[in-house]
């Protein structure tokens, strides 16, 4: 076994900052103590105090549905988006809907949720709609945003995608709808995916925004955890940091190993 060089042990000790709070975290979600920084044994108390928690558990259900929605719909605009981007090049403005585009990613979130929460106002005023903010509020604001990361992850794959099959296809007689179902589509289905994962993972995450655009009868978990851990750290957020670290991990773990598989597919034996 060789030296532990300088490089490997900046790799281990940067693991172990990003890793090991959350096992610690995990660890304290067995807690039987209330205080979650005195260990008094171990003990699934509070799982089952979490899933009798009603506030939590449809924070939970609002917060998946929010991020599915908005995840899935980031991912229409933003591939749309991203050909735009990258496939018409000679196009009059270009450059400044590309401005606009990525325009969120770096945008302040407070700027951001107070924008939409004056847009709101106004629309309700102007039109009558919304007449509460709500859910439909809160997709909307995270499909602004989460638009802008798919778009910058499905553009830098389209970059590398051989337009000489796609012309070819159009010269054998496809549309150009179909050649983007029969041939691009599955090109750039890694990138789809993970544009998928991280909108959903943006959105399930956000508390900014949300807290802007959202009204009395819409509440995500982001805003459920923050106003309970201003009163005091309950281990009943342990177990649900625990369970959710958990779901992550495997959806990652899915993500990975499919979309590992269809670049072998696409690559072919060697």
């Amino acid at each position: 076994m060789g030296k532990l060089s300088f490089s490997k042990a900046m790799l281990v000790l940067g693991l172990l900052f990003l890793y090991l709070p959350m096992m610690v975290l995990v660890v304290y979600s067995f807690n039987a103590s209330r205080l979650v920084s005195v260990w008094a044994g171990f003990s699934t108390h509070w799982y089952g105090e979490l899933f009798r928690d009603q506030q939590i558990l449809s924070a939970v259900w609002m917060s998946l549905r929010i991020a599915f929605y908005s995840a899935s719909m980031a991912v229409c605009l933003g591939t749309l988006c991203a050909f735009v981007m990258t496939r018409f090049r000679g196009m009059r403005g270009r450059t400044l809907l590309s401005s606009m585009i990525t325009a969120p990613l770096v945008m302040p979130e407070v700027i951001t949720g107070l924008s939409l929460l004056l847009l709101f106002v106004a629309m309700a005023q102007l039109i009558g709609w919304p007449v509460d903010r709500g859910m439909a509020t809160i997709w909307i604001a995270h499909t602004t945003f989460c638009s802008a990361y798919v778009a910058v992850v499905v553009s830098a794959r389209l970059r590398e995608v051989d337009r000489s099959v796609e012309e070819a296809a159009m010269d054998l007689g496809c549309t150009p709808l179909k050649t983007f179902f029969v041939i691009t589509l599955p090109v750039i289905a890694p990138a789809l995916v993970s544009g998928w994962l991280l909108a959903f993972t943006l959105s399930l995450d956000d508390l900014v925004i949300a807290s802007f655009v959202s009204g009395p009868g819409a509440t995500t978990l982001p805003m459920v955890v923050f106003s309970s851990v201003r009163m005091g750290v309950s281990p009943k957020i342990n177990a649900l940091a625990t369970i959710i670290i958990l779901a992550v991990s495997i959806v990652a773990f899915i993500a990975w190993y499919w979309m590992r598989r269809a670049e072998k597919r696409r690559m072919g034996p060697r």
